[in-house]
This record gives C-alpha cells, structure tokens and sequence, in this order.
C-alpha cells in the first residue's frame, strides 16, 4: 500500500517526503497547500473565518493552476480531475457560509476530511498529472529523491 494512500493522521498532517510527485511546481503548491490546511487544523474557534478564506484562496489559486495545465497539455483525464477540484472547492465554499453563522463544529469536520481526501487526490489524481507534465517537458517520468527514506533491515544471518 502506498503510504500516501493510507488514512493520515489529522494530528500530524503535514509537508512531508511523501506527498512529492516529481513535478516542482505541483509539489511547491502541495506544500503550501498542506501549510494552510495545518493552519486551519490548528487555529482557535476565533481565526476560523480567516483561516478558512486562505484555504480557499489557495484552493482557488491551486486547482486553477493545475487546471490550466490540464488544458494547455490537453492531459487525457482532466474531466473527471477538474470535477472533483469543483466538488471540494465547492464544499469550502459552503462550509465558508455555515461558519458565518458561528457553524465551527463544521469547519473542523471539514479540515478533518480535506486532510483525509488530500494524499488519495494527489496519490492518484495528481501523480498522473505529473507524469504527464513531465513527460510532455522532458521526455520521461518524474524522479523523486526521498531524505531520510528507510527500508527495513534484514535479519542477521545465524551461524549453524
């Protein structure tokens, strides 16, 4: 199972290793993406408001860019990718009218869920975006070096 995949922690939620895809500039916009959701997550009841209006500024920002990418390439998927960058955007908007009638509990629910859906989005959706951004610029997939990965250690082998 790829860990991008797996149900992250809403806790520890973060910028890490995991979450690069290859292409720079997607990876820089993901970075700050988990930077705004992480000030949300941990922001008094009293920041919400603002908190939520630069998550959605960056939402708007962020799923523009990657949809002109889509169409200034022509990427093959980008239906189905553009939709459901409408389907979240919409829902922050919605989430934005319920906190202005004091709705809290819903805004960290949603924080909650952006921090489930984000690895899966970017694990599946993006990463083929990138792929292909790659391609299309370079002529081959996107390498990504990993600080710090760790591969389990074999067990020693015992004498007979």
């Amino acid at each position: 199972m790829n860990p991008n995949t797996a149900e992250p922690d809403v806790q520890s939620f973060g910028w890490s290793n995991d979450l690069l895809l290859g292409y720079p500039p997607m990876d820089r916009t993901h970075q700050a993406f988990t930077e705004v959701v992480c000030a949300l997550r941990d922001a008094p009841d009293e920041d919400l408001a603002v908190r939520l209006q630069a998550v959605i500024t960056h939402l708007e920002e962020h799923f523009g860019e990657e949809d002109r990418w889509m169409d200034d390439t022509e990427f093959p998927a980008r239906e189905c990718h553009r939709d459901e960058h409408a389907a979240v955007l919409t829902s922050a908007r919605q989430v934005q009218e319920r906190l202005a009638t004091g709705d809290a509990a819903l805004c960290r629910r949603f924080t909650q869920e952006l921090i489930r859906w984000f690895p899966g989005h970017a694990d599946y959706l993006d990463a083929a975006l990138s792929h292909w951004m790659v391609k299309r610029s370079a002529g081959g997939k996107p390498v990504v070096f990993k600080k710090d990965l760790r591969f389990p250690t074999a067990s020693p082998i015992e004498k007979a």
